[in-house]
């Protein structure tokens, strides 16, 4: 089938356009499924990061709540367009599962002040990128971008299993893998199965969500959920820009702006779907402004979001497939979800509650969205010939990047700079891609041994 064709066949099946304007009570109830679609997946970022740097109840809850604000804040930017800034289509942004890892590692070496500054200030790679967008794609290719996502996806699932045994505290304390930890988790993860499998697609659209809230509820009956470490539930959340502090470690940076290069690319690849599933062309110069738009919004709301005490954001995929099932692709329901996000951020009690969801319950779930991860990235470097110069890519790209994460005091005897830097399996395995698919010349496609 043409690209006219599948546009034409899509954008019949819509039952409201881009530009239409649905009645209230129908852009509330596409808004609410879109809400239920990606709401576990903005929060569960901050929850990982949190835990694994062992910060306190209160800065937990705070970062869950400055993540759905900030989630709010880029979607309404991406739906409205500001200027240059935003691809203008029913596009979701929230925070992004592909920087966890390298977060962790300057969160570990410099606090959450490293953290945010590396946030901010690697943010400009992808708002460079934007503006030079067809060359950027000859050098990131899709081999690069699949053996990245691949990476990222097989090193957080290092993080799911920590979770899964109880977390870094349960590894303190001796009870790490106990049969309780293992049964919640265990629970989380068939619940999540089944519902997926449901034949019901609100039940597959929500399996996640039900996931843990089976989880959550069999946790609170064997005594795991403790609601008396909360002081208090009222008030409303005040942004405060920069709660933190801000310092700049340059390894941080890097380690970042590697992950915001291959996030670059697969915005442009979730806006030309968006475009297909919309209606709108997915070629010519209207597109490439409309892709450089989105992706620029894309740099700038990560930014914006460190400034606000939140993780990098990036436009969700997943909504995609809601436009589909619903017929829906106004991109003024993205301003109701935006409203959404921003209530649930500014009201602590949200953030708080979330914060206390155990680690294996959390883990249970984790373990299969980052699954997910590693094996999108498989299927990226699937729609590319493997020859001969492709096999050597990604056998030096996992090689070196798998290795730091395998065995990290084989960097012990290098300069602490240089440390710090390859530190990130992500980092490592994403700067010999880059180099190893530039420089390698074999020119045998038609290789078959």
């Amino acid at each position: 089938m043409s690209d006219k064709s599948e546009k034409e066949l899509f954008h019949t099946e819509l039952i409201y356009k881009l530009e239409d304007k649905p009645p209230l009570k129908d852009a509330l109830f596409a808004a609410v499924q879109h809400l239920l679609a990606i709401f576990v997946a903005i929060i569960t970022p901050p929850l990982i990061i949190a835990g694994a740097l062992n910060l306190p109840l209160e800065t937990t809850g705070y970062l869950i709540s400055m993540s759905l604000l900030a989630s709010g804040v880029s979607t309404f930017i991406q739906c409205r367009k500001i200027g240059p800034l935003g691809c203008g289509l029913l596009c979701i942004q929230g925070t992004s599962f592909s920087f966890i890892s390298p977060i962790i590692g300057a969160g570990l070496n410099g606090g959450l002040a490293a953290i945010f500054g590396a946030v901010i200030s690697a943010s400009c790679v992808e708002m460079f990128i934007s503006r030079i967008l067809a060359y950027t794609r000859k050098i990131i290719t899709p081999l690069v971008s699949g053996i990245v996502v691949t990476l990222i996806g097989l090193s957080l699932i290092k993080v799911g299993v920590i979770a899964c045994g109880g977390g870094f505290a349960a590894k303190s304390d001796g009870t790490f893998g106990s049969l309780e930890n293992i049964a919640l988790s265990s629970i989380v993860i068939v619940s999540i199965l089944i519902f997926n499998r449901s034949s019901n697609r609100y039940l597959r659209m929500s399996s996640i969500v039900l996931g843990l809230l089976i989880g959550f509820i069999v946790a609170y009956f064997m005594g795991r959920v403790d609601f008396s470490q909360i002081s208090s539930f009222g008030g409303i959340n005040i942004p405060n820009p920069l709660k933190y502090g801000i310092t700049f470690d340059p390894a941080a940076i890097i380690g970042l702006g590697i992950v915001y290069m291959i996030t670059a690319i697969e915005a442009y690849g979730d806006i030309t779907a968006n475009s297909l599933i919309s209606g709108q062309p997915i070629e010519g110069s209207a597109f490439q402004k409309r892709a450089s738009g989105g992706i620029l919004a894309d740099g700038f709301n990560s930014m914006l979001s460190g400034f606000f005490n939140s993780f990098p954001n990036s436009i969700f995929a997943q909504n995609n497939g809601m436009i589909q099932l619903t017929g829906v692709a106004s991109r003024y329901v993205g301003y109701f979800i935006a409203l959404f996000l921003v209530l649930l951020g500014l009201f602590p009690a949200v953030g708080k509650i979330f914060s206390l969801i155990p680690d294996p319950v959390l883990g249970g779930a984790t373990l299969l969205m980052f699954g997910t991860v590693a094996a999108a990235g498989i299927k990226i470097i699937s729609t590319r010939v493997i020859n001969r110069k492709a096999i050597l890519v990604m056998a030096l790209s996992f090689s070196f990047g798998l290795a730091v994460e395998f065995e990290p005091d084989i960097l012990n005897f290098l300069p602490k700079q240089i440390k710090d830097l390859f530190t990130s399996g992500i980092t490592t395995g994403g700067i010999v891609a880059i180099l190893s698919n530039f420089l390698i010349r074999i020119n045998d496609p038609t290789y078959k041994n």
